[in-house]
């Protein structure tokens, strides 16, 4: 234990330090501001250099003054003492003196690495390394690990119980926990890979995973800004819950330009939250579905005219449905796609009429008097319109055209489970790679020219922000790709990722005991190296579990074990004594709702309820009124990637019942916990190994 004289007086050692930050990041922000200033003023010379210089300064000098507003929360968080006698203080940014003297080292420059890296067993130069808790500006808190104590000078005083310990106790907030200061060597390592290729990063629950994948994200950023932050970086996560809960991570690590995406929103224009049943989220992902919507986007549009007739210099030229659908296919050879064919398509059309024309003109002057003709553009029109992916989808919804379709591909029973799936206007989520799918399949007719801003800038919330290159609204050519929860992502995601990264480096995280994926592994490994491509492939994997308290990943780990019994399983570092609780009742709203207030009023931060899908918003109205800012409802699959300090599982029978992965879906929702973990149930029957 600290004596209370000696944290006093290390905590006003570091507050002496820490105030020197702030009143050079304040003098910095007015230098900035003052620039930026001077910038618009130099536009009034009004020659074409001055403005390109004023652009050039204010653009500099904006980004300056938003970064250093970003990072005004904890901007200092840890100190590393050295065998040398240096001392640095590692934080959100590099902040140098008036002397340009270090005061504040940016925690991805390579001299802080060793904050991350150095152990006792390898201390890599460092004797003490600090972690500095802060609420604002004001230092509340320091733990310390002595890492080489036969360097350590006389004198040096050591206070806590070491720092990762400490951090892994506090509460988690409403987002996901900032643990820059907590990252170990193996994560470290991880973040800190080659910047090209692939790098795999698995580990249990706990382990860190998606910090891993936020961290390295924002390190690519930093180490190499022209390449990433033109190119674009995406993070892609599992669901709309997950992607809010991780939004304010990197901006916390000092980066706003990444795209942050679910996989039900990676296709501009649509925000799916639907989730189809396990059995029919399998046959929309199998790769099955590419040849299926394949002949989708050949056949003829519903609806469509099957006859053209055209009276022409006093003969009557006829196309029978037959004819039709010869052009239609002559138009469509292997690879073309629909909507870029819309002139071949005319072009065949006349072709076949002009053969029944009298012989006594030429194509060229059939053509001449033909093409513009209105009954011949309305015919044109209505036969060959531009289609849209999701109206395309919406064909499958008519159990003779999907029989069609499927015929060979799908059983007669997934083809009427397919047909009932389709809602119209309210895709889910593994509608949307299929939605991406046609869109690739159809094309798109030429876009008219996007008109440009008179100064060529985006604004983002600052006065100018950076001068992002004209990208689509559908943006595809992302210099780097996060996805995290990779276990889950099906066959048909992997090809809608695929086609957003042809040239990218990957981070690619996840956890196979986590699986939810019940379609065969072979098909995802194809679709995922086709993702991938022959990239060089890193790996690393995580051991420890941060997260869980041993008792409560005991009780998961128990679970997972039935159909997994060989997994490698973290190994979990703490130990609270207390171990879950389990309620048996047959009033489960009301023991719910006593479990989520009993939780609320144990722990400081956050409490989870976790329930099967059908049964998510009714667990949401047994528990209405209590807190709102701690507690948050979200079903089995929302809960992937989540952490909360306390946590209600409801019916955990439910969830082993909800699909062929059930248990590991279990594992997942009992893995969530921090600190306290309660299950509600109408039987024991789910805690039974047999």
């Amino acid at each position: 234990m600290t004596d209370a004289t000696t944290l006093r007086d290390q905590i006003a050692a570091e507050q002496h330090h820490v105030d020197r930050v702030y009143a050079r990041v304040a003098e910095l922000r007015r230098a900035a501001v003052r620039a930026e200033a001077e910038g618009y003023r130099i536009a009034r010379v009004g020659t074409f250099s001055a403005l390109v210089e004023r652009d050039a300064m204010v653009f500099h000098q904006a980004r300056r003054r938003h970064s250093l507003d970003a990072e005004h929360e904890g901007l200092v968080f840890g100190r590393l003492d050295l065998r040398d006698g240096d001392v640095y203080h590692v934080g959100r940014l590099g902040v140098r003196d008036e002397h340009a003297e270090p005061l504040l080292i940016d925690w991805r420059a390579p001299a802080a690495s060793a904050f991350y890296q150095a152990t006792a067993a390898d201390p890599r130069g460092v004797v003490r390394r600090r972690m500095i808790q802060c609420a604002g500006e004001i230092v509340t808190g320091l733990e310390d690990d002595l890492l080489d104590p036969g360097a350590a000078p006389p004198g040096m005083r050591v206070v806590g119980d070491g720092a990762l310990l400490a951090a892994l106790t506090r509460t988690t907030g409403r987002g996901m926990r900032d643990i820059v200061s907590t990252i170990q060597r193996e994560q470290d390592e991880a973040i800190r890979s080659p910047a090209s290729g692939v790098t795999i990063v698995s580990g249990g629950p706990g382990t860190g995973k998606t910090a891993v994948a936020l961290h390295r994200a924002a390190y690519l950023l930093y180490s190499d800004r022209a390449r990433f932050a033109s190119g674009g970086v995406l993070v892609v996560g599992p669901s709309a819950v997950f992607v809010n809960y991780i939004s304010q991570v990197l901006p916390s690590l000092g980066e706003e330009s990444a795209t942050l995406r679910s996989l039900g929103s990676l296709v501009e224009g649509v925000a799916a939250a639907r989730v189809d049943a396990a059995d029919v989220a399998t046959i929309k992902g199998s790769l099955r579905m590419r040849r299926v919507l394949g002949r989708a986007v050949r056949d003829a549009v519903p609806g469509a005219p099957t006859e053209l007739r055209l009276l022409y210099r006093g003969h009557l030229l006829r196309l029978t449905e037959h004819q039709l659908s010869e052009v239609r296919r002559a138009v469509l050879p292997r690879g073309a796609r629909r909507n870029e064919v819309r002139s071949a398509a005319t072009a065949g059309l006349l072709d076949a009429l002009w053969r029944q024309a009298p012989p006594d003109r030429t194509r060229e002057q059939f053509v001449d008097d033909v093409a513009d003709r209105p009954e011949f553009r309305a015919f044109r029109h209505t036969w060959w319109p531009v289609v849209t992916p999701a109206e395309v989808l919406g064909w499958l919804a008519d159990p003779g055209r999907l029989a069609r379709y499927a015929d060979g591909l799908l059983s007669t029973v997934d083809v009427s489970r397919l047909a009932r799936s389709w809602v119209v206007g309210a895709p889910s989520i593994s509608d949307v790679a299929l939605l991406d799918e046609l869109g690739e399949l159809l094309g798109t007719p030429p876009a008219p020219p996007r008109r440009r801003s008179a100064d060529g800038y985006r604004a983002i919330g600052v006065r100018v922000a950076a001068p992002v290159p004209e990208r689509p609204a559908d943006y595809r050519d992302y210099a780097h790709i996060v996805v995290d929860e990779a276990q889950d992502v099906s066959p048909m995601q992997w090809r809608m990722l695929g086609r957003r990264g042809r040239h990218a480096s990957w981070t690619i995280v996840g956890d196979p005991a986590q699986s939810a994926w019940a379609g065969g592994e072979a098909e995802v490994a194809q679709a995922r190296n086709t993702a991938l491509g022959g990239r060089r492939r890193s790996e690393y994997p995580l051991t420890t579990n941060y997260r869980n308290s041993a008792e409560i990943f005991a009780l998961a780990a128990r679970v997972v074990r039935r159909v997994v019994p060989d997994a490698a399983l973290p190994r979990a570092v703490r130990t609270t004594g207390v171990e879950p609780e389990h309620v048996v009742t047959a009033r489960l709203a009301a023991a719910a709702r006593t479990a989520a207030a009993e939780l609320l009023g144990t722990v400081e931060g956050t409490v989870g309820a976790i329930a099967a899908v059908d049964r998510r918003d009714e667990v949401a109205g047994w528990l209405s009124g209590l807190d709102g800012d701690r507690l948050q409802v979200v079903s089995s699959l929302e809960a992937k990637g989540m952490e909360y300090d306390g946590v209600v599982v409801v019916e955990p029978s439910e969830l082993l019942a909800e699909s062929e992965s059930g248990v590991r879906t279990l594992y997942v929702a009992l893995s969530r916990a921090t600190q306290r973990l309660t299950t509600v149930a109408s039987d024991d029957t789910w805690l039974s190994d047999g």
